[in-house]
């Protein structure tokens, strides 16, 4: 087994709101099906400040997005109807598909409230039969949400299968995304059964016990298959595991993932000529396309 840190990189989003990007990567485009993995936050704003920072109505295809809080709150709205407010523990799983538009909003009294927005939010692919399917949306609530508690650790399924639990989620390919928390000194083991695997340490420190390499917050790792991998906290942390089945290279240019890069030029003509409808409670505003080349 080994072990690859990987080199995040930091965007900016606009108005103050920072992400720390670690997938893709040049070492890594992908691990299993996830292609994109951003953390922002945490970060206070005042009511107006956060308004400025709004993620306007944008496309996407051939991917689901998975957005999940650490703190805060934050206004879903796509066009096809739905508009969800989501908090700490909660999953909205928007799977894209042939193409959706939808926005983040913080628009709600508890976006930035006590320790601050804090999000993680990252991007599967679909399988190539689904890339084209039916864009969906669906909201599965923290109560909801496999949960189990064992001495200093606890661990909650976002999505897929892990621990001997299964997320509600609907899920499109072998994936696990698990949320964990550890007292320090606790150990966990990460699912061996999946091809690609990797941790994100969101907080604290995470030691492995195999090579003795430590990982601080904000650090993502991914590890070979093949043999089991334990991590121990070094001290209290916050750490996310996921992974899963490979689905093939795939290109990944702005909000748009596909198998077939002239797929993504559609999908960029379709979006510059307004063929893509916006959400019809959100539709004042929206971001335009990049100038820049596919």
């Amino acid at each position: 087994m080994t072990a690859t840190p990987i080199r995040a990189r930091e965007h900016d989003l606009g108005n103050g709101l920072l992400v720390l990007r670690s997938l893709p990567a040049m070492t890594h485009r992908s691990i299993g099906p996830f292609v994109f993995f951003d953390h922002a936050g945490p970060v206070v704003m005042d009511a107006a400040t956060g308004r400025q920072a709004d993620v306007r109505p944008h496309p996407h295809i051939g991917l689901a997005t998975v957005s999940y809080l650490m703190s805060g709150a934050v206004r879903h709205r796509d066009n096809q109807g739905f508009d969800q407010v989501i908090h700490p523990g909660d999953v909205n799983w928007m799977t894209a598909g042939r193409g959706i538009v939808h926005s983040e909003r913080f628009d709600v009294p508890d976006a930035f409230a006590g320790d601050g927005l804090e999000l993680l939010q990252s991007w599967v692919a679909l399988p190539k039969d689904l890339e084209e399917s039916d864009p969906s949306f669906s909201h599965h609530a923290r109560a909801d949400l496999p949960h189990a508690e064992d001495g200093d650790v606890a661990l909650r399924v976002i999505a897929g299968e892990a621990f001997g639990m299964k997320s509600p989620v609907r899920v499109h390919s072998p994936i696990f995304y698990v949320h964990a928390e550890l007292k320090a000194g606790a150990r966990i083991d990460i699912p061996a059964d999946y091809s690609e695997r990797a941790a994100y340490v969101v907080h604290g420190r995470m030691r492995d016990e195999t090579d003795g390499a430590e990982y601080g917050p904000r650090q993502l790792v991914a590890f070979s298959s093949g043999g089991p991998t334990t991590l121990r906290a070094s001290n209290d942390a916050t750490v996310m595991l996921l992974g899963g089945e490979p689905l093939g290279p795939r290109f990944v240019w702005w909000n748009f993932v596909s198998s077939r890069k002239e797929r993504i030029r559609e999908a960029a003509a379709d979006w510059k000529a307004g063929r893509l409808k916006l959400p019809a409670n959100d539709n004042r505003e929206f971001i335009p396309l990049p100038d820049k080349p596919i």
